[in-house]
């Protein structure tokens, strides 16, 4: 059937939120993972013991553990907390929220990595000639390896924004009616759980390649410079 049993719309608005949510939780995994690389490079020990245990205990857990312990584990905490002080309260966490932020917070851990290795590829003596010429370390970090480290990061941000994309599948067991649980609810009326899984598969995989190609595209802008200078 063209409307897919009447739950193609519901399929695409299901895509639209997967879209959404993928982008929020993409942003926050950039602002941990510069964060998270800062603490890595730093010279303090603390910030680097901080930067290491947060990037080996999130990759260390499955993200569908973290999903559900932010989610449900946070809520029963609360209310236990609160019935311990003598209130009776009931928390509910808005899924898109707490799903976004769970994967953001997740994938920045691998973020950290990439950048860690962009900032390590740009060459020291440009650092050293910049503090040299006079440039404080913000006006250096700022002019000089801000930009160049994009460069480098974006093949491994574009890795972690194809898994990332994929991971979202996994916030439907926290009720957000994204593209897997509209497919998971069609499967429950319909009987037909061949045919949405497989039109959930294929608009995944549209997804990834879309992503691919928005992706090249990017990398080819970013490097074009240095290609032009090559040639």
């Amino acid at each position: 059937m063209i409307d897919l049993y009447g739950y193609g719309p519901s399929l695409i608005r299901g895509a639209g939120v997967t879209v959404a949510v993928a982008l929020c939780a993409m942003v926050v995994a950039i602002i941990m993972g510069l964060i998270g690389a800062a603490g890595k490079m730093s010279r303090s020990r603390v910030a680097r013991f901080a930067a290491d245990c947060y990037t080996t205990i999130v990759r260390g857990i499955p993200e569908i553990v973290l999903l559900l312990l932010v989610y449900w584990g946070t809520q029963q905490l609360i209310q236990d907390t609160a019935a311990g002080l003598g209130y009776d309260i009931r928390v509910d966490l808005p899924p898109f929220k707490s799903g976004a932020l769970t994967l953001g917070f997740i994938y920045g851990a691998f973020a950290t990595e990439v950048f860690r290795g962009a900032f390590q590829a740009i060459p020291r003596g440009q650092i050293e000639a910049a503090r040299a010429a006079g440039m404080s370390a913000f006006k250096s970090f700022h002019r000089i390896q801000l930009p160049q480290m994009w460069r480098f990061a974006l093949p491994g941000l574009g890795n972690v924004w194809l898994v990332l994309t994929k991971a979202t599948a996994l916030i439907s067991l926290i009720h957000l009616t994204e593209l897997m649980r509209s497919s998971n609810i069609a499967v429950g009326v319909t009987k037909k759980p061949f045919t949405f899984y497989a039109v959930a598969a294929l608009m995944y995989l549209s997804l990834t390649i879309v992503s691919m190609i928005a992706l090249h595209f990017f990398e080819a802008r970013a490097n074009r410079g240095i290609r032009a200078g090559l040639n």
